[in-house]
């Protein structure tokens, strides 16, 4: 007698059920994955909601209220004021102007280097994205000894030309423009560049084959592939612009935009107005940015590699041609560089009518060595950024792991306020934190920190959170997540495998956030001028004194101070980092 033993039908009906119970069992894993992440996700989500969103939203409540009632008088005096709209337009105008000036530089340049060969290309290349080592206080400071009315170049003209007044008066929007093309063309010419040398050349050799001459390719092949490179420098300038507040400050004179616009009104005392103009120029540079993204959106091309490589470069037939006229135009890149140099080595009171300062020294040197006070500036602006980039790197890592690797709810409203302070103008960031933490309202989460030394660092590290956390970001993304599934199948926690896995491949992306946030809060001004006091004032604010008090060559020594700081972070951070 046989026994049978019945055994579980492997139908689809079994199967399926045993799928689904594998299923949920990744539901459930990926669900206890995601309770898990809240120790990551409540400290970032907390610090972009109360230094990033809270702070503007009491501008904005401060643009309708007043001695707290409602009122919309701050708007009708803004909309009903011809110098505030004339302010708001010359902010939009200018900024437009910029980025077309700025790509009429730069887009030629990064041409005549990435697709023409001669001799001295590399060097003289290197030599014409200078520009982006000043600060833009130092920038602007030295156009005014080159270019202004008392200015060498200015002088020598008239000498020249037996002329009794200057040539011209560098003041104005036209001077405004002036100073944003040279200092912003650089970010045209480094996308434009970097854009040309990953193009494949395979599109020209096409359009070639389909008998369209260099002009027909150019614009109907070349620069329509570089749309996404010129599309983020045009962002970058014109949001610079916006936000620029040394050259329409210094040079401006009655031309006025918004951010100059603020500072008067705060020194004037009319908060109401400052918090209307501040939500105002956040609104205009939002809409630009939305605009921009949106355009980028619509783009149907694709600059997708056909394996064909990059183009190749030219060999010019009279190098040599070339070369001089590199060399020429970089020559006249390196003049601002030169002449804060030049200025930085003369004493206080001896040059005046001369066209070159007629007596040099290295006393301003020996000052800032020497005299405590002269150091004071540098030691707080060192500390300040320090302090404020070493917090971006610890944010930026945390909120570059989330974003890359967990899924959780409101990620996209995490994306968006980390993307936030890039797209609000220092002026509105300042405006924001002096509104919101100067009362003391513990349980509204409001604090006294305006005149003490922790509110330029916050400012610093809120305005440089999407440089630090995008360069992060970028790191997580070209990371396999398999490295951290082997180091847990190997018995590696969490943070054993992000302390040894993770942090030390991410590590050159962030170095790399990190070293531009770092010279970037180093020659800070825009925030800062609002927000100093005596005890912590930043480099770039002590800058600007100097020039007020006529020691032009005390301001000079702190612009070429600046400028090696900045320059030996670059050196040091390139051998660091690596050209990747």
């Amino acid at each position: 007698m046989s026994t049978s033993i019945d055994r579980p039908s492997a139908g689809p009906a079994s199967t399926e059920v045993a799928a689904e119970g594998r299923a949920d069992g990744r539901v459930d894993a990926e669900g206890a994955g995601r309770r898990g992440d809240w120790w990551v996700i409540a400290p970032v989500l907390l610090i972009l909601l109360w230094l990033v969103l809270y702070p503007n939203l009491f501008v904005l409540l401060a643009s309708v209220t007043e001695r707290g009632h409602a009122t919309l008088e701050a708007w009708r005096r803004f909309f009903g004021s011809p110098a505030e709209l004339g302010a708001l337009w010359a902010s939009v105008w200018i900024s437009a102007a910029s980025v077309v000036l700025s790509a009429l530089i730069g887009v030629p340049l990064a041409f005549l280097f990435a697709r023409r060969d001669f001799p001295g290309r590399r060097l003289l290349g290197g030599l014409a994205a200078m520009p982006v080592l000043l600060p833009p206080l130092v920038g602007t400071i030295s156009f005014l000894f080159l270019y202004g009315e008392t200015g060498f170049l200015t002088r020598g003209v008239q000498t020249v030309l037996g002329m009794t007044e200057a040539p011209w008066r560098l003041a104005g929007p036209w001077a405004v423009l002036l100073v944003h093309a040279y200092t912003m063309y650089v970010y045209f010419y480094l996308f434009a560049a970097a854009g040309l040398s990953r193009l494949d050349g395979g599109y020209a050799e096409a359009a070639a084959a389909l008998g369209a001459g260099w002009w027909t390719t150019l614009r109907r092949v070349t620069l329509p592939m570089l749309g996404p490179a010129l599309g983020g420098a045009s962002l970058l300038v014109f949001m610079t612009s916006m936000a620029s507040f040394s050259a329409p400050y210094v040079f401006g004179g009655g031309f006025r935009v918004l951010t100059t616009q603020i500072y008067a009104s705060k020194l004037n005392g009319e908060e109401g107005l400052v918090a209307v103009e501040a939500v105002v120029l956040a609104v205009t540079s939002l809409l630009f940015l939305a605009g921009l993204r949106r355009i980028e959106g619509s783009r149907e091309y694709t600059g997708a590699s056909k394996g064909l490589g990059p183009a190749p470069r030219t060999q010019a037939r009279r190098g040599w041609v070339l070369t001089a006229v590199a060399a020429l135009f970089t020559g006249f890149l390196l003049l601002p560089h030169l002449t804060v140099l030049l200025v930085s080595f003369v004493p206080e009171g001896t040059w005046t009518t001369q066209i070159l300062p007629p007596v040099y020294s290295a006393s301003g040197y020996r000052a800032l060595f020497t005299d405590p006070e002269r150091l004071v500036p540098v030691l707080n602006s060192l500390r300040m950024a320090t302090a404020a980039t070493l917090a971006n790197v610890a944010f930026a890592f945390a909120a570059g792991y989330l974003l890359a690797r967990r899924r959780f709810r409101g990620k996209g409203a995490v994306a968006a306020l980390v993307a936030l302070p890039w797209a609000l103008p220092g002026t509105v960031l300042a405006v924001a934190l002096a509104t919101t933490f100067s009362v003391h309202r513990p349980l509204a989460g409001r604090f006294v920190w305006v005149g003490t030394f922790a509110i330029l660092p916050i400012a610093y590290f809120i305005r440089n959170v999407p440089l630090v956390t995008n360069a992060a970001l970028a790191s997580f993304r070209q990371l396999d997540p398999a490295l951290e599934e082997a180091a847990a199948a190997l018995g590696a926690g969490r943070f054993t495998a992000l302390r040894r896995v993770v942090l030390p491949l991410v590590l050159p992306g962030l170095a790399a956030g990190a070293l531009l946030a770092w010279v970037t809060a180093l020659g800070e001004f825009v925030a800062s001028i609002l927000l100093y006091t005596h005890r912590t004032r930043p480099l770039s604010v002590e800058m600007l004194s100097d020039l007020r008090a006529y020691d032009f060559g005390g301001a000079a020594v702190y612009g070429v101070l600046l400028i090696v700081l900045v320059a030996a972070a670059f050196a040091l951070g390139y051998r660091r980092v690596g050209e990747g």
